[in-house]
């Protein structure tokens, strides 16, 4: 199974396409506080459609839980801020997709302690990011293709 991560997202909107696409794809959500938004918002639920009883998920209070809870996982570091395409990365089961807040991304530090495993989505020059549940979705459905090609089938 993949893992996706969100630190600290801001936006229930966000959050609940990407709890839909995680149903939709059969892969676990984490959440990791302080979150922008309650997780019983309407917004998060009318997001996550009727999918969202469905939805695989945990909260967590720091992102080192989690890493001390899975430490078989790796954990891919997305950001708009580093040079390596995510599509040079070859994904395994189990891996952690982590995904920054929409307003800041992913803190420098975390990305400067992870050089090599901190990948980005390429865009074109002057674009600043692409909108936080589409770049989900980009990077998820690219691990999926490779473990597809690997013999993993979706549940």
């Amino acid at each position: 199974m993949l893992h996706i991560v969100l630190i600290e997202p801001e936006i229930p909107q966000n959050t609940g396409n990407i709890g839909r696409l995680c149903v939709a794809a059969g892969v676990r959500l984490h959440l990791v506080g302080p979150l922008g938004f309650s997780l019983d918002e309407k917004e998060i639920r009318r997001s996550g459609l009727d999918y969202w009883d469905r939805l695989d998920f945990k909260t967590w209070d720091r992102l080192e839980d989690l890493q001390a809870a899975m430490p078989e996982s790796r954990f891919w570091y997305l950001s708009s801020k580093v040079e390596r395409a995510y599509w040079d990365v070859e994904f395994r089961d189990g891996d952690c997709l982590v995904f920054g807040r929409e307003s800041k991304g992913l803190p420098a530090s975390l990305l400067a302690a992870n050089p090599e495993s901190s990948v980005t989505i390429p865009m074109t020059e002057g674009t600043r990011s692409i909108n936080l549940s589409t770049s989900t979705g980009i990077v998820l459905y690219e691990a999926l293709r490779q473990l597809h090609l690997k013999g993993a089938r979706l549940k």
